[in-house]
């Protein structure tokens, strides 16, 4: 009986070597690149199905695509390392181009969190923001550019949203005053509309080939899908 004991203790024992040997689990959630051209990557490099999402922050059907498949496709695709999302800008128009700036101004550890919480909250912060425009269009269009969008993310209260969520208003005011992070968003959404020729947002690539119709969670999930079997 003694002997058992000790021998049960001892494979317990091993195991739990084993066990305390094993790596831990990449939260590949978590894990963001940047590319070459600015774009951010979220999840395994090796992941067999790459989807690339070209978003708009003030497209209805891009919010509406976030709301409906972010969760899933982080718990079901990107946390097991079998998905990877690139995020690459299309702008549209200058609030758009203040939301970018803001979602990417804590960098790529924040980004993922910032761009949720502002698609979240669209139909809030887009309101006040036409409204502020239409009242102070001429006024906005004699402004340089970087103080006609720090004036459009305050009006429509974008700042206030990444504030909440610990941006310091300095950082906030920098970000939206950039040059080179205003040029790398212009750049990305030349690419979009003149090269890549994308017909809307959002739009969507997997392994590098366009998904046709693909506007929502129900007409790319069969594509997704498909890439990972």
């Amino acid at each position: 009986m003694k002997s058992g004991i000790i021998l049960a203790f001892g494979l317990l024992g091993a195991g739990v070597a084993a066990v305390a040997a094993q790596p831990a689990t990449r939260n590949w959630v978590a894990t963001v690149a940047t590319t070459s051209a600015g774009s951010y990557v979220i999840g395994s490099p090796a992941a067999k199905a790459k989807l690339v999402e070209y978003l708009s922050y003030t497209c209805a059907h891009c919010a509406h695509f976030v709301g409906e498949a972010s969760t899933t496709l982080k718990r079901d695709y990107v946390s097991k390392g079998i998905t990877s999302i690139e995020v690459r800008h299309a702008v549209r128009d200058p609030l758009d181009l203040a939301a970018a700036l803001l979602a990417r101004c804590d960098g790529a550890a924040r980004f993922l969190g910032h761009s949720e919480a502002i698609f979240a909250k669209q139909g809030e912060w887009m309101s006040k923001g036409i409204e502020f425009h239409k009242a102070n269009a001429e006024r906005l269009q004699g402004m340089p550019q970087p103080k006609a969008l720090a004036e459009l993310a305050r009006g429509s209260g974008l700042t206030a949203l990444v504030q909440a969520r610990g941006m310091a208003p300095a950082k906030a005011q920098a970000c939206l005053a950039s040059k080179p992070a205003t040029d790398q968003l212009v750049a990305m959404s030349g690419e979009a509309w003149q090269q890549r020729k994308i017909p809307g947002t959002p739009a969507f690539l997997i392994n590098g080939t366009i998904v046709a119709g693909a506007m929502d969670w129900a007409a790319l999930k069969p594509q997704l899908d498909a890439a990972i079997k």
